[in-house]
């Protein structure tokens, strides 16, 4: 959420915010809230004169006697009469405005590109050499047959489609994975944290996700105003809610690890086979709470962590910086990082790393104090992949497979795997 105060003052960068993102202005109507809010305080103004006018009869009261005194009483009644009216409208326009603020992007880094899509992010750098492979590579899906170790057919009949079952030598994966993330990050200063799998629609509103609707991106439950969790972002987002913290204790760091559920609506088509895109993955999430002069800086972190992850896993990438109608709307920045995926061909992305400056501060009310007796502000959020299990074995299958059809494992991730070194082609 947006500072009502700061829009008042310089509505323009939030102007320019929602055209850049491509959002659509009838329903993002920053000139509605503006009028809405012009509205509520001419309101609120005459609401403080007429409080002004009660609080000075209701003291003359007690002086008074007779006619005047009654007099005086009349006029109080009236006065409390027409308070009560403007006070309801004052209620009415505050929900229609704080509806229209909720849906306010946040604002743009000065250094985010121009764009609609994916294809206008702008790469900022690679790393790693393509695997020369002297044969036809396959993609994942046909990898996980030939070892045996995904299946999507019988997890459809189970459960629906863009579901799977782990088996044998991805199972150990992913513990690997997670644990190698936890490893480096603990080390790092990250806090290891396992979340709920579900979270209040409020919470989930406050971070950014629409938790019900027609743009809802996950899955509610029909019990209560619990949601599942998309991703570890919400939970360990919402830890502090409604605190306020000590700047001594800035920043706090996170790493959260939980499943996450996605409806992915209208994801479809062949890059989105298989791993790529489903409703249900595990993922190990960095979250970061900071003093707003640490964020940039501290984002940058974030995203060398996310690249020295990679370069240990020896997977090919590139980081983009993702342009801004690509953007979700609290994040003021964002890098993703992408795979090179032999399978399809091209890079896919497999982490984000995200700048949300105070947005989900403001919605989640969580600020802090740097003395006991200053001021309270509001804290800076961000966050960051630090393994998302689906798309990392994507990125490990299609870049570690044989030509007989088996995978080796990268040395980064042996501590975890016992005497596995490789998965063997069972087919």
């Amino acid at each position: 959420m947006l500072d009502i105060k700061q829009l008042r003052d310089d509505p323009d960068p939030v102007r320019r915010s929602i055209a850049l993102r491509r959002l659509d202005p009838a329903r993002v109507d920053l000139d509605r809230l503006l009028q809405i809010d012009a509205g509520w305080r001419e309101h609120e103004t005459r609401a403080s004169t007429l409080r002004a006018r009660r609080n000075e009869l209701s003291a003359q009261i007690k002086t008074l006697t007779g006619e005047k005194r009654q007099s005086v009483i009349e006029q109080v009644k009236q006065l409390k009469g027409e308070l009560a009216a403007i006070e309801s409208a004052l209620t009415e326009l505050a929900a229609q405005r704080d509806e229209l603020l909720r849906l306010m992007p946040n604002l743009l880094g000065d250094d985010v590109p121009e764009g609609g899509t994916d294809e206008d992010n702008v790469e900022l750098s690679r790393w790693g050499e393509h695997p020369r492979l002297d044969f036809e590579p396959r993609d994942h899906l046909e990898l996980g047959l030939l070892t045996d170790t995904l299946d999507f057919d019988r997890a459809a009949k189970v459960t629906g489609a863009a579901f799977y079952y782990l088996k044998r030598e991805a199972v150990l994966l992913e513990q690997a994975l997670l644990g190698l993330a936890a490893s480096r990050l603990s080390a790092a200063g990250f806090v290891p944290m396992t979340t709920p799998d579900i979270a209040r629609a409020e919470i989930l509103e406050g971070i950014g996700f629409a938790p019900r609707g027609p743009e809802k991106q996950v899955y509610a439950l029909d019990e209560g105003d619990l949601c599942l969790v998309g991703t570890a972002e919400i939970t360990v987002g919402g830890y502090h809610s409604d605190e306020i913290l000590s700047g001594s204790e800035l920043p706090l760091r996170y790493l959260g690890f939980s499943h996450c559920f996605r409806t992915e609506a209208g994801a479809h088509g062949r890059e989105s086979r298989g791993l790529y895109r489903v409703h249900q993955f595990s993922k190990a999430e960095m979250f970061v709470l900071c003093h707003p002069d640490e964020s940039a800086r501290l984002h940058e972190q974030m995203r060398e962590l996310e690249e020295a992850l990679l370069r240990e896993l020896g997977i090919p990438y590139r980081v983009v910086n993702v342009c801004a109608g690509d953007l979700g709307a609290p994040a003021a920045k964002k890098y993703d990082i992408e795979a090179w995926m032999p399978g399809r061909g091209r890079y896919g992305e497999v982490t984000s790393c995200s700048n949300c400056t105070d947005y989900q501060a403001r919605r989640l009310n969580i600020r802090f104090r740097d003395e006991p007796t200053s001021p309270t502000r509001f804290v800076h959020m961000l966050n960051g992949t630090a393994v998302a299990i689906s798309r990392t074995l994507i990125a490990l299958y299609e870049n570690y497979q044989q030509q007989d059809g088996s995978i080796l494992i990268p040395q980064a991730l042996h501590p975890w795997m016992g005497p596995i070194d490789r998965i063997p082609c069972r087919r």
